[in-house]
């Protein structure tokens, strides 16, 4: 039993892992916490909806045509909504990223009321069974997408050019821009960028959930558990982070009370703020005076 709940918990923290490393992203990128990054991830899977049913195109297609709007809208969002903004007070560019969560949240709202939308199944593979281990086909396709994709965002993050170069921004924006980076057209693509791999979550989690214009408030909460578990800004704490969430809602909603699944991320922020306010893998701020 215990195997199969780590199964079923890896299973959701993949989707949290995504979805909290676009967060991190964006924000070790731009210093902004998107607190609209859920909504986005709404709106990708609303985005396939729409094409899968309403137009008729296969769920690849949708997918990759979500992504090209979702990665259009991040940029949008930077450079008409926050780039007027950035050099405002800080929390000018969280009010901002509010604003455009609510938004998306209440364009859903106005199409589809409250209603709780159900998405054809397109994963249509046989599960596995390994003993008393059950491997269903939603399991591989959510572990084995997002197995791939962080696989190949480490790698270009830490072995190629651009990854280089990314991490150039990362050190100092100014010392980036007095080697000819164009920091403000950075910025705008890692909008589009996390706004993209936020969508994935979402597109990966339409055909196997149901679908409502509020979902984005419970991943962005769940985002933001595995980013404080893992350590806030880091990369790699935040794909532990997401794992370590989606195990321990499976094993304690199993062996406690199903309760504790929809309050566990609240626990896990309220005891690593407490406990170890920088997470499992973040560094402690050093303030010279």
């Amino acid at each position: 039993m215990i195997a199969q709940l780590v199964l079923s918990g890896l299973s959701q923290g993949a989707i949290y892992a995504l979805v909290a490393l676009a967060m991190t992203v964006l924000y070790r990128a731009t210093t902004v916490v998107n607190f609209g990054h859920g909504d986005m991830v709404m709106a990708g899977a609303f985005a396939v909806y729409v094409m899968v049913l309403y137009l008729g195109l296969p769920y690849i297609a949708a997918a990759f045509i979500a992504l090209a709007l979702m990665f259009a809208l991040g940029m949008a969002v930077d450079r008409g909504l926050v780039k007027p903004a950035r050099h405002g007070p800080h929390i000018a560019l969280a009010m901002m990223s509010i604003a455009v969560g609510y938004f998306l949240r209440g364009v859903a709202r106005s199409l589809w009321g409250r209603e709780v939308l159900p998405m054809p199944r397109v994963f249509d593979i046989p599960p596995i069974f390994l003993g008393d281990l059950v491997i269903t086909g939603d399991a591989i396709v959510i572990l084995g997408a997002v197995t791939v994709l962080v696989a190949a965002f480490f790698l270009v993050f830490y072995r190629t050019n651009v990854g280089k170069l990314i991490q150039a921004v990362y050190q100092t924006e100014r010392g980036a821009a007095l080697i000819g980076v164009n920091v403000a057209r950075f910025h705008a693509v890692m909008w589009g960028v996390a706004a993209a791999m936020g969508a994935i979550g979402g597109i990966l989690i339409a055909p196997v959930t149901l679908l409502y214009p509020d979902m984005g408030a419970n991943l962005l909460i769940h985002s933001f558990a595995a980013m404080t578990l893992g350590g806030f800004g880091s990369l790699g704490g935040a794909i532990v982070g997401g794992l370590l969430l989606g195990i321990s809602e499976q094993l304690l909603g199993a062996y406690v009370s199903t309760a504790l699944i929809d309050v566990t991320a609240y626990i896990v922020i309220i005891a690593v703020l407490v406990i170890r306010p920088v997470g499992l893998f973040g560094r402690q701020a050093v303030v010279k005076v």
